[in-house]
């Protein structure tokens, strides 16, 4: 007969309620008990071990209640439905959100532009003890990668990731940063794990010094005055070859334009708001710039995402710099509206009652 691994924590029959994070108002939020979400058809119950916090904290900071709380997780499956492919016990991530899996960007590996998601009702978020996910949308962790360090191939390392592979990032580059939130921090290791030179752009004094411990040099305060100078200084007048912006704010936006060379390119990983305008002027189309905008990474890269995990194992275990327990998500997100922090993770099952 053959056994497949059991998970050393099955999801137990009897038991169906859960703990997850609700939203109770602006910077309000607590544990509620839920329905723990089933297992059919090609969908698989993970137990979440790891939540990798992203932009939640503005939720809470606004109060915005919702039904589906977190897109990040790393766990074992608990259980499956009609599943051929995980077994139970497997340790997986949940990559972010959900997907159809048959339309033409499922089918190319980037599921992250699908415009079919698959839904799926009564399911929640990453803020929980279950997580419901499409089975395609796991991946199954190698041996020799952590839990916590495999959450990391999410929205920690993923984005500047995939937005390196779309300008071709290499060692022959210097690439401008802007922006080192936990998304462009996880950009400072990827982009010295492919040997570029990395200049970072940041206010917050605390994620400079992170940014510098991680490989970025130099890391320069944005509200110098003279930053454009000072990085065509760095780089013989003629300006980076590369430019990401993970910040989301307009001005570095035009800084990454205005501090890259001609023909270079500049990457877009970080959202404006909704009514922002980007001014396309003349030095732009004169200095024949490519823009991209990116979002995620191609499934099909994601085993090089491994080779980067293995291989910066120290930076990582820097770039995570607080961890809480489920219960202590408002602590977590009061340290994030603070800046005074790298990637920070939750422990759904530390101190659970």
């Amino acid at each position: 007969m053959i056994r497949f691994p059991v998970c050393a924590y099955p999801l137990p029959r009897e038991r169906r309620i859960m703990d997850a994070v609700a939203v109770t108002g602006p910077r309000a939020c607590g544990l509620e008990e839920v329905p723990v979400p089933r297992a059919e058809n090609d969908w698989v119950v993970i137990r979440v071990d790891v939540t990798p916090i992203c932009t939640e904290y503005k939720f809470y900071a606004q109060g915005v209640a919702s039904p589906s709380l977190g897109h990040e997780a790393a766990g074992e499956v608990a259980e499956t439905g009609r599943s051929g492919r995980l077994r139970i016990g497997d340790r997986v991530i949940a990559l972010p959100l959900a997907a159809c899996g048959y339309c033409a960007c499922c089918q190319a590996g980037e599921y992250i532009y699908c415009q079919t998601p698959a839904r799926r009702g009564g399911v929640c978020g990453t803020y929980a003890q279950y997580h419901a996910k499409p089975e395609w949308l796991c991946y199954r962790l190698p041996d020799d990668i952590s839990l916590e360090h495999g959450g990391l191939a999410l929205c920690g390392l993923g984005p500047t990731f995939g937005a390196m592979q779309r300008i071709r990032v290499s060692r022959f580059d210097t690439l401008l940063i802007t922006g080192m939130g936990p998304v462009g921090l996880g950009g400072v290791i990827n982009a010295r794990h492919r040997g570029a030179e990395v200049i970072a752009v940041e206010a917050h004094p605390y994620r400079r010094r992170l940014a510098a411990a991680l490989g970025a040099e130099p890391v320069l305060d944005p509200t110098d005055d003279d930053i454009l100078e000072r990085i065509l200084e760095l780089t013989q007048g003629q300006g980076v070859a590369k430019a990401i912006d993970c910040s989301g704010n307009p001005q570095a936006h035009r800084l990454c334009i205005d501090a890259t060379r001609r023909l270079g390119q500049v990457a877009f990983v970080g959202e404006c708001a909704a009514d922002t305008r980007l001014r396309v002027s003349p030095d732009l189309i004169r200095k024949g710039l490519t823009l991209v905008g990116s979002w995620n990474y191609n499934l099909g890269d994601i085993g090089l995402l491994m080779q980067v995990i293995r291989a910066q194992k120290a930076q990582l275990d820097a770039f995570v710099t607080h961890r809480f327990p489920l219960r202590q998500a408002q602590q977590a997100w009061e340290l994030q509206l603070t800046g005074q922090c790298g990637k920070v993770l939750l422990k759904p099952w530390e101190n659970a009652v």
